[in-house]
């Protein structure tokens, strides 16, 4: 039993522009459990950082249908101040194509029946997921 950890990051080159996300996952004490470095394609910065989030709950549902860890809780962390206010439900999400990342993060979470959390972190905490959505940049030679 336990809580993990989660650590999202998404990086676009341009606003819109190339962009990648990176994903890690912590179990209770510490350690990695799972990681992800994905190219998107092109898309906005903070379109991103929400298929970060979104990657991260499927990483999520696929480490409890392998029965490997039993989760209590899980605690998202993120640089993204403006995702982690929606996701919190303190911001309005007003452009749709949030709005519509935000509601497949939302349902996602319902499905999984793990309560959570989502915290802003300065970007100094954040960077191993910083570091893997910018490699998933330099694979393709951004």
């Amino acid at each position: 039993m336990g809580v993990i950890k989660v650590f999202t990051d998404g990086a676009s080159k341009g606003n819109p522009g190339k962009a990648g996300i990176g994903v890690i996952i912590y179990d209770e004490n510490g350690f990695i459990i799972d990681s992800c470095k994905e190219y998107l394609g092109t898309t906005t910065n903070n379109q991103a950082e929400y298929r970060a989030l979104i990657k991260s709950a499927e990483l999520i549902k696929k480490l409890l249908e392998k029965g490997e860890h039993e989760v209590d809780s899980i605690e998202f962390y993120s640089d993204s101040d403006l995702m982690v206010n929606q996701v919190n439900f303190d911001y309005q999400v007003k452009e749709p194509e949030l709005a519509l990342l935000n509601h497949k993060f939302q349902v996602r979470m319902k499905k999984l029946a793990v309560p959570f959390k989502i915290a802003h972190i300065g970007r100094e905490k954040n960077k191993a997921a910083d570091r893997l959505a910018n490699q998933a940049l330099a694979d393709i030679k951004v």
